[in-house]
C-alpha cells in the first residue's frame, strides 16, 4: 500500500506541476484553451488554405506555445526597458495593476522579441523584400506613384476613425497602419508606439494580407464601370540598367532626408533592390533573398505570435482594432480606386482604375487581382505589368506613411 501510495503522490504531485492542472483552475484556463483554439484556427488557415503561410504558420504557433501554461513562452515586457529589468532584474512593470511583477524568468520569447522591439528585424525583411523587387514598370511608369500614394489615404482616415472611437493617438496610428497591407511596416510601427498592441495588430494585419483576393474584387467593382474595367494600356517602355540602378539612391537620399524615421525601413528596401540590380553583388542579393530572409521571417513570426497571450489578446479592444484594420485596408483599396479613375479621366481614357486598388503594398497579390478583375470583362487584357508599378510603389508608400506617423506620435 506505501508503494501505490507513493507512485500516486508522484502522479499527483507531477499533475499539479503541469500545465493541464492550469485549465482546471479559475484564475485563467478557459481563456487559455480559446486562445489555443484561436491558433488552430490560424494554424488550419496558414496550412489547410495557404493564407500567407510562410508568416500565418510562425505567427500562429507562436500564439500556442504562448498560451500553454508553464511554458514560459510568452513575451513578457513590452519595451526595451522591460526587456533589460526582465533579464537582470527577473522582474516586469504591470501597467494595469501599476506595480512590478517579481520572480519572472526570462524565456526564449524574450530574447527572441529582442529583435522586434528593437526594430531588427522588420527593415531586415525589407532588406530581402527589396532584393526581389523589380521597381522597373514603376521608373517606366511614374505616375504610378501618385496611385501608390493615394492607396495609404485609407491609413489617415482610419487613424481619425480610432481617435474618436477613443483609442490614444500612438494606439490609433498602430491600428490605422495595416491599411497600408505591410506586415513588416505594421510591426515595426507598433513596436514603436503601442507594443502592447503587437500581436493583435501583426495577426490582424496579416490575415488581410492574405484576404486581399476576397476584400479587394467587390470593392474594385463597385466603384468601377465595366468600360473603365476593360481599358488595354499601353506597353511599359524599356527601364535602362542605369535608371535600375540610381533609382534605389535617389530614393533613399529623398525620403530619407525628409523622414528620418522612414530611413531604416526604405534605407533596407533599397539596399537590397541596389544589391540586385548592381550586377556585382548577386551572391549577398541571393541571400538576402532566400537564407536571411527565411531565419528573419521564423524569428518575427514566432515571438510576434508569443506576445498573444490570453491576458493582452482576449479583449474588446481586440475586435475594434479587427474592425478598424479591415475599415483601412478598404479605404486604401477604394482610394486607390477613385484615383485611377481620376487618372482615366485626366488621360482620356488611356488608364484602367483597377491598377489603382494594387498601390496596397500586398506584393504581388494585389497585382493579380487587378489583373484577374481585368481578364473577366476583357479577355485579352494584361494588367499585371502596370498594376506591378502601384503595387510596389505601395510599398514605398507605406513606408513613408510609418515615417510620417512615427515623427509625428512618438
Amino acid at each position: 500500500m506505501e508503494i501505490l501510495q507513493g507512485v500516486w503522490e508522484v502522479i499527483v504531485s507531477i499533475f499539479s506541476n503541469s500545465g493541464y492542472a492550469y485549465f482546471f483552475t479559475a484564475d485563467g484556463g478557459l481563456k487559455n484553451l480559446v486562445m489555443i483554439g484561436v491558433a488552430f484556427f490560424f494554424l488550419w488557415l496558414g496550412i489547410k488554405k495557404g493564407f500567407e503561410p510562410l508568416l500565418m504558420i510562425p505567427i500562429a504557433f507562436g500564439m500556442l506555445l504562448a498560451n500553454l501554461p508553464g511554458a514560459n513562452l510568452a513575451v513578457q515586457y513590452h519595451d526595451l526597458q522591460g526587456f533589460i529589468e526582465l533579464v537582470a532584474r527577473n522582474r516586469v512593470w504591470d501597467e494595469a495593476a501599476e506595480t512590478w511583477i517579481t520572480g519572472l524568468t526570462p524565456g526564449l520569447m524574450d530574447f527572441l522579441y529582442f529583435g522586434v522591439k528593437a526594430g531588427i528585424y522588420p527593415p531586415l525583411i525589407f532588406l530581402g523584400i527589396g532584393a526581389m523587387t523589380d521597381f522597373g514598370p514603376l521608373i517606366a511608369n511614374p505616375k504610378s506613384f501618385i496611385l501608390g500614394a493615394a492607396a495609404q489615404f485609407g491609413i489617415f482616415f482610419t487613424y481619425v476613425g480610432a481617435i474618436l472611437l477613443g483609442f490614444a493617438p500612438n494606439e490609433a496610428g498602430s491600428i490605422a497602419i495595416i491599411g497600408g497591407a505591410d506586415g513588416p511596416t505594421a510591426i515595426f510601427v507598433t513596436s514603436m508606439l503601442a507594443p502592447e498592441l503587437l500581436g493583435t495588430i501583426a495577426v490582424a494585419a496579416y490575415s488581410y494580407m492574405a484576404l486581399v483576393p476576397v476584400i479587394q474584387p467587390p470593392i474594385m467593382r463597385a466603384l468601377t464601370t465595366k468600360k473603365e474595367r476593360s481599358v488595354v494600356m499601353e506597353n511599359l517602355r524599356p527601364v535602362s540598367k542605369m535608371e535600375k540602378i540610381l533609382f534605389p539612391i535617389a530614393v533613399t537620399v529623398v525620403v530619407s532626408l525628409l523622414l528620418p524615421d522612414a530611413a531604416s525601413l526604405v534605407g533596407m528596401l533599397m539596399l537590397g533592390n541596389l544589391l540586385k540590380e548592381s550586377g556585382r553583388t548577386e551572391r549577398i542579393a541571393k541571400a538576402a533573398q532566400n537564407e536571411l530572409m527565411n531565419i528573419i521571417t521564423i524569428m518575427l513570426g514566432i515571438s510576434v505570435g508569443a506576445t498573444t497571450s490570453a491576458k493582452t489578446f482576449l479583449t474588446w479592444a481586440t475586435l475594434k482594432i479587427v474592425a478598424l484594420g479591415l475599415i483601412a485596408f478598404a479605404l486604401g483599396t477604394a482610394s486607390g480606386v477613385i484615383f485611377g479613375k481620376l487618372m482615366y479621366i485626366f488621360t482620356k481614357g488611356k488608364i484602367n482604375p483597377l491598377i489603382g486598388a494594387a498601390g496596397v503594398s500586398a506584393v504581388p497579390m494585389a497585382a493579380r487581382v487587378a489583373q484577374k478583375e481585368g481578364q473577366k470583362v476583357n479577355p485579352s487584357n494584361f494588367l499585371l505589368m502596370h498594376a506591378m508599378g502601384p503595387n510596389v510603389s505601395g510599398v514605398i508608400g507605406s513606408a513613408v506613411a510609418a515615417g510620417i506617423l512615427l515623427t509625428l506620435l512618438r
